[in-house]
């Protein structure tokens, strides 16, 4: 039987979700005839109310979640994946009659007065640098944090990927299609601004663990394919912009030989490196095979990508803060698909 939520009576009414929130949370907002309608479909569908952990932890303290991030807000709210996990983190909060309080640490910004300031609960930690400041903040908080796709910290819960299998996997694709010239484009290695060739050595030392871990997946693939990695042409940006795949598209289809096939970490990345093939005339997947990784606006494009669950990873990371059990496992792992699509085919002959 499906879990009853707040959208499930707010769509019986016909009404937002927020209103059925307000229903539970702050009655004064609403006529006495639309809370009344409210509480009883709640009643006939069995919903009891907002868990009760997380109803104590509104009224008692600050009534908020705490997300902390490691990119600007501007980006958050434009980037595809980073959209699907906020709907999910955010589903979890109002269904719970919480808050969420965004905390965006931007690349290279080490301060820590971010989270030592925050009046909330908890932390959500997504995507942090190891060894950041800001993570001695939290756990100094002594408040419940779960830790998102990076950096694992022993002790505290984690929800990610198998980064390793994924990465392998998208590899292992154009591999099995016949691909030998298969050159990388990648964003989120460092935080040091760094756009430009990447040799092995700058790799092994990347700052970001998820990041670095899918890599490894790539490197793994080739090498058992019967591949030298330090020959496969690596191509790193700054930022996950698809003007900046763009220009590691170019940097990379200029090299001779050409490569064949192009893998990204990002969709972003990809639709970039998809706009410089067009820009020299060459056809995907004729000329060119690209793979991406999210399934972040990848369908439209026709770009095969890693599908990830974004917005699920969300929504369990928000009700693990809330409502944290005893027997919570250390680290979750969520599954990954490889999803076929009109941009990778055998290379040329």
């Amino acid at each position: 039987m499906a879990r009853v939520t707040l959208q499930t009576i707010a769509d019986r009414l016909g009404v937002s979700r927020a209103t059925v929130s307000y229903a539970f949370s702050r009655p004064d907002q609403l006529s006495d005839g639309l809370r009344r309608r409210i509480m009883e479909v709640a009643d006939e569908l069995g919903y009891g109310g907002p868990n009760p952990t997380a109803r104590s932890l509104r009224l008692g303290r600050a009534g908020a979640l705490g997300l902390l991030f490691s990119e600007t807000l501007p980006y958050a709210f434009a980037d595809p994946y980073a959209i699907g996990f906020f709907q999910g983190i955010a589903t979890a909060a109002e269904d719970a009659g919480v808050g969420l309080l965004i905390l965006p640490l931007p690349h290279g910004d080490r301060r820590s007065d971010t989270v030592r300031d925050a009046v909330v609960d908890a932390f959500c930690v997504v995507s942090l640098p190891d060894g950041h400041p800001a993570l001695a903040e939290v756990f100094a908080r002594k408040v419940p944090v779960v830790v998102v796709d990076e950096p694992y910290v022993p002790g505290h819960p984690f929800l990610g990927i198998d980064e390793p299998a994924a990465g392998a996997l998208a590899a292992r694709h154009l591999l099995d299609l016949g691909h030998r010239r298969i050159g990388v484009a990648m964003v989120g290695l460092h935080d040091d601004g760094h756009t430009g060739w990447a040799g092995v050595d700058r790799q092994h030392g990347s700052v970001f663990e998820a990041m670095r871990r899918r890599r490894s997946g790539y490197q793994q693939a080739c090498e058992e394919a019967g591949l030298d990695w330090g020959d496969v042409p690596f191509f790193e940006v700054a930022r996950n912009s698809r003007e900046a795949g763009r220009k590691a598209g170019h940097a990379l289809l200029g090299r001779e030989p050409r490569p064949t096939a192009i893998l990204t970490n990002t969709d972003v990345l990809a639709l970039g490196v998809l706009d410089a093939a067009a820009d020299l005339g060459l056809a995907v997947p004729a000329d060119l095979s690209v793979v991406g990784f999210s399934d972040s606006a990848a369908e439209e494009a026709g770009l095969t990508t890693i599908r990830q669950a974004k917005q699920q990873i969300g929504e369990a990371a928000g009700r693990l803060l809330l409502s944290p059990p005893s027997d919570a496992p250390e680290r979750t792992i969520f599954p990954h698909d490889l999803i076929v699509r009109g941009s990778t085919a055998p290379p040329p002959a």
